[in-house]
């Protein structure tokens, strides 16, 4: 089973647009889906400014899911790895959380971390993800 970490903007994502592609990951086989508060607090900020209809699709969405409270002072990564302040937690949770996979779409902040691996967790946009779980398993 992939345990697959998804940040804010993922969850905003799904939550604004019913027809977004990122929606298939609720429904993938051997994905379990696991999330942060902080990421769905942000996810919820943001979406706030917009339409609550989407609030309620958070809600949703959130409910399917594993969300971890996030620990941060207890993961240290590596000095390799240089995210913002505001990131960093980010990475930590899935690193904490044994994850298997982050996505996330912040291409300006996680670009260089694309397709690699970080302390055991595999950096994605959700749109390669998908793409590759559609290779591997049609």
């Amino acid at each position: 089973m992939e345990r697959v970490f998804l940040d804010a903007n993922v969850l905003f994502s799904a939550a604004y647009r019913p027809s977004s592609r990122t929606r298939q990951l609720w429904l993938m086989p051997g994905v379990a889906l696991v999330s942060s508060l902080y990421a769905v607090e942000e996810a919820r900020r943001n979406l706030s400014v917009h339409r609550s209809q989407s609030l309620s699709d958070l809600d949703d969405l959130v409910s399917r899911m594993e969300i971890v409270s996030g620990l941060l002072s207890e993961v240290l990564l590596s000095d390799e790895v240089d995210l913002p302040e505001k990131d960093a937690p980010i990475l930590a949770a899935a690193v904490q959380s044994k994850c298997t996979h982050l996505l996330t779409g912040d291409k300006q902040h996680f670009d260089a971390l694309y397709g690699k691996s970080v302390e055991g967790v595999i950096v994605l946009l959700p749109a390669e993800y998908i793409r590759r779980r559609e290779f591997s398993h049609g």
